[in-house]
């Protein structure tokens, strides 16, 4: 969809035209500084990775995007290489496809800075309802369905809630209890991202976000 096209699906949301321009050049402006900054983290996490485990450096889930366009969401691989046909998409308590190198990069958050690359790319925001997979994004109805009307983001009020997502399905049957008991309440998360949406309610998340990985690097 074309910026001019996003914002007139948004304006039926009352999202103003300036906010979301204004949103984009955030965007922009922020994940071009973070691969600039952050690109000797960037290698050094490369050559962990490699060094670590055999595969790929990065991981290129299928997610589903602004109106159910489909992209790949880009991430710091932190399990074995074709984990998701080991298991289902959620990943449990002490999970077995999860690396050495991976157990850090998920509890940091560091395996999701790849992403900046997805904001500059114009697939991702910096915030914005989580991006979920095809299998979840497919079966949503009534207003799950506003999901899909903003640009999918790095952090939103989800992923500060449910930030030890591992911890809290377990390891018995992950997959099951996320469907039953986490998604709700992450789809009505995302919902009232959206529709509630400002500039301002970005700066709070990013900002809680922030504190949240840091705290927990630093409980590492």
């Amino acid at each position: 969809m074309s910026e001019e096209g996003e914002r007139d699906h948004a304006e039926k949301l009352c999202h103003p035209r300036w906010a979301l321009t204004l949103k984009r050049v955030i965007d922009l402006s922020v994940a071009v500084l973070a691969v600039v900054l952050l690109s000797p983290l960037f290698l050094l996490i490369a050559l962990l990775i490699k060094v670590g485990s055999p595969g790929p450096i990065f991981y290129r889930g299928v997610r589903a995007g602004l109106r159910g366009r489909t992209f790949r969401i880009l991430k710091f691989r932190s399990m074995v290489t074709d984990a998701e046909q080991l298991g289902g998409p959620t990943t449990g308590t002490n999970d077995a496809r999860v690396t050495g190198i991976g157990s850090f990069l998920r509890k940091t958050k560091l395996d999701e800075f790849p992403q900046f690359i997805n904001v500059l790319t114009g697939e991702m925001s910096l915030v914005g309802p989580r991006p979920e997979v095809l299998e979840y994004a497919n079966a949503f109805k009534g207003e799950e369905k506003l999901i899909l009307e903003m640009r999918p983001g790095i952090t939103d009020y989800s992923s500060i809630e449910f930030a030890n997502l591992d911890e809290l399905v377990g390891d018995e049957d992950p997959d099951a209890y996320f469907r039953e008991y986490i998604l709700p309440l992450k789809n009505q998360l995302r919902i009232k991202y959206v529709k509630e949406w400002s500039l301002g309610s970005d700066f709070v998340i990013l900002w809680n976000t922030l504190f949240r990985v840091i705290r927990r690097a630093l409980s590492s």
